[in-house]
């Protein structure tokens, strides 16, 4: 049974790409998880067994006061308690989200690594074509992995980007679902074939004359109980921007 949590509340990244430290704590002093098995078991064939047959293992519920606890709060608990199937009963007070969570803790998440023509320090014009794209490495872009074990359960996470969106800086937003392409001048003129944008005003009455164009990358982290058994999705959000400048062409000439 796949079990989905939100991103972690203080996970933005600041500008420069790095995740900031601290933030909101999910409420303390609730009891920890209770795993139980499941009375009476489902049928066979239910969607429950996840594919198992009954004499495979069996089907348990765990619940977790902590993780309710967060979601009453609005911290992006589990308001739910978690059936799953396994081949063995599960320890008691080990909850595979929380391991995923300390996997997850355990990487470097960044934000963008910029690519962006014109390049910050130079000089667009209005009407060109401005090519958006970010370098790919394990911690900007992924796949990140990472496990955390507890009371003889493992718990592997894997990290990659799902979409990056562009606030240019004039108002606009573009939605990019791969790394963009890399400009290179032997593409002149041409638009971006994946993620681009057009400005349409210089950027001379914005501060420092120049537009701040930020990144914000959404990395989506799978997580699996190793041997089987539960498995769930987490999502962390970083950002990083630059500053580019647009001016009129005539500018440029004078």
């Amino acid at each position: 049974m796949n079990v989905n949590t939100e991103a972690r509340p203080g996970s933005q990244g600041t500008t420069s790409g790095k995740p900031e430290q601290g933030g909101n704590q999910v409420p303390t002093g609730a009891q920890p998880c209770t795993v139980s098995r499941l009375d009476p078991q489902p049928p066979a064939g239910s969607a429950l067994w996840q594919g198992h047959d009954p004499g495979e293992g069996a089907v348990y519920v765990r619940v977790c006061p902590a993780l309710q606890a967060a979601a009453a709060a609005g911290f992006g608990g589990l308001a739910e308690p978690q059936v799953f199937w396994a081949a063995q009963a599960p320890a008691a007070e080990v909850d595979p989200a929380q391991l995923a969570q300390e996997a997850l803790d355990k990487m470097t998440l960044l934000g963008p690594d910029i690519n962006i023509n014109p390049r910050p320090g130079g000089k667009g014009l209005v009407g060109m074509p401005v090519w958006m794209a970010v370098d790919q490495s394990q911690t900007t872009w992924g796949p990140n992995t990472a496990s955390a074990s507890a009371g003889g359960i493992t718990v592997t996470a894997t990290a990659k980007v799902s979409k990056i969106v562009w606030n240019l800086g004039d108002g606009a937003n573009v939605t990019c679902t791969g790394p963009g392409t890399a400009y290179k001048k032997a593409f002149g003129l041409k638009k971006s074939p994946d993620c681009g944008h057009t400005y349409m005003q210089p950027s001379s009455d914005e501060p420092g004359g120049t537009y701040k164009v930020t990144a914000t990358s959404t990395w989506v982290v799978d997580w699996q109980v190793s041997g089987g058994g539960e498995s769930g999705q987490l999502a962390e959000v970083r950002d990083s921007s630059v500053a580019v400048a647009i001016v009129e062409s005539q500018a440029v000439n004078s």
